[in-house]
């Protein structure tokens, strides 16, 4: 990826979500709910404090997140959608056993 977040920001590929429900309905777009779960691409060095340290990452590249419903900034680059957020907008890193993958 040539694109590298600046300190204690993550750049994130959502992770669409189903376009039917449990019970067998397909939902046009106008229905769906923002994503709220994605992958990340690249991350940040992390946040610097005051008296100048620099505290690492608590994400990974390829981790599977849930971020706050509407934090972040929505950016296009070579025609895919991301999302920038900071770091403290991540809820929970999914754990791949947990979801089966």
């Amino acid at each position: 990826m040539n694109l590298k977040p600046l300190a204690d920001r993550i750049v994130v590929e959502h992770v669409e979500a189903s376009e039917k429900t449990n019970t067998g309905i397909f939902l046009p777009d106008t229905a769906k709910e923002k994503p709220q779960e994605g992958m990340v691409k690249a991350v940040g060095t992390g946040r610097v404090t005051d008296d100048g340290k620099t505290l690492p990452m608590n994400v990974k590249v390829g981790d599977r997140i849930i971020y706050s419903k509407y934090s972040g900034s929505e950016i296009k680059l070579d025609g895919k959608e991301y999302l920038i957020i900071s770091e403290k907008d991540v809820l929970a890193v999914v754990d791949k056993v947990a979801v089966g993958v």
